[in-house]
């Protein structure tokens, strides 16, 4: 009988959901909650699926600490799903190459809410949000100066580096603001990218001075790390604005701190940064031009069901030797 480790959450709410999907492949599942002190050496020998649901990522007392400690030590597991995208921390690198393990991922399940998010930060820089909220705080009645009043949207360029399921969401919206957008991505163009032009990660360096809003949405890799280095930021045009859903490892952050102050840079929105949480003394909490989201993007009350749902299917996939879905390529 296969075993599934996640947690009591997910098998209270996915109850109905897991007695069909047993019925239905004549397969019966032992549930094993994530559990308050570590699992004995039995237990974990007979750990064979683990899902990292929404609920281990926030759980309370360390849950996540414990579902991945007993995950690493389970000798027999063969198949991890995470209800998430991202799959570059060090945990991932040694479970990915671990021979007869397959690892998913929920990548997609966030886009909308990520990229809604980010366009969000874009509008708030365009329209001069950040100087409308410092006037409010202050309770001063104060308007745009008329001399330099927001440039409209309309004509603008928007370059989305890294159009997967995020990035193209950010290049739909970005279009449906009258914006040009160029992807940015290894592989070319396809009839469901929502961009007006590919172009590979070789041709950067010709976007940057074209980009009035530079996106990023990629993962972090070995060539995406450092990226956005200070001489991309001073490609870019004067005044023109960044906003990272990536990766903070993507930027070099003192180049972007320095470039903000000094008005190279309109602004940056950021949901991620180096060294998260982001500390209290760093400087970018108190720029002006730059709006900071604690790596929360992706918050909505419909993450954790659709999450769960993608995983179910995967469950059924699985009883049934069928190939899953969303699965991680070692590198």
């Amino acid at each position: 009988m296969p075993t599934l480790f996640t947690s009591d959450g997910f098998f209270e709410r996915a109850a109905e959901e897991l007695a069909r999907i047993e019925r239905d492949t004549g397969r019966s599942i032992e549930r094993i909650p994530v559990p308050a002190e570590p699992l004995d050496e039995a237990a974990l020998a007979s750990l064979e699926i683990a899902f990292f649901a929404a609920d281990v990522i926030g759980g309370p007392d360390g849950m996540a600490r414990r579902f991945y400690g007993s995950v690493r030590r389970a000798p027999d597991l063969r198949w991890l799903h995470v209800a998430h995208a991202g799959v570059d921390a060090p945990v991932y690198a040694e479970l990915v190459g671990r021979a007869g393990l397959r690892v998913t991922t929920s990548s997609g399940d966030a886009a909308l809410s990520i990229a809604q998010t980010a366009i969000t930060g874009l509008l708030m820089l365009s329209r001069g949000f950040p100087r409308w909220l410092d006037a409010q705080h202050r309770h001063v009645w104060e308007r745009h100066d008329p001399t330099a009043l927001p440039r409209d949207l309309a004509g603008q360029t928007l370059v989305v580096v890294g159009v997967g399921a995020i990035g193209n969401e950010l290049a739909r919206l970005g279009r449906a603001l009258g914006l040009h957008v160029i992807g940015v991505r290894r592989s070319p163009l396809r009839d469901s990218d929502h961009v007006d032009a590919m172009e590979p990660p070789s041709a950067l360096p010709a976007l940057y001075p074209r980009a009035d809003w530079l996106a990023l949405a990629c993962p972090l890799t070995d060539d995406t790390r450092g990226l956005i280095d200070a001489a991309a930021l001073d490609a870019l045009p004067r005044g023109a604005c960044v906003l990272n859903v990536a990766r903070g490892e993507v930027v070099d952050e003192a180049a972007l701190i320095e470039r903000l102050r000094s008005g190279q840079l309109g602004g940056a929105y950021l949901d991620v940064v180096t060294g998260e949480p982001l500390p209290a003394d760093s400087p970018l909490w108190d720029l002006p031009n730059a709006i900071i989201t604690p790596h929360d993007s992706s918050a909505s009350a419909g993450y954790r069901a659709r999450t769960d749902a993608r995983f179910l299917a995967n469950l059924e996939r699985y009883l049934r030797d069928e190939p899953l879905d969303q699965v991680v390529t070692p590198l």
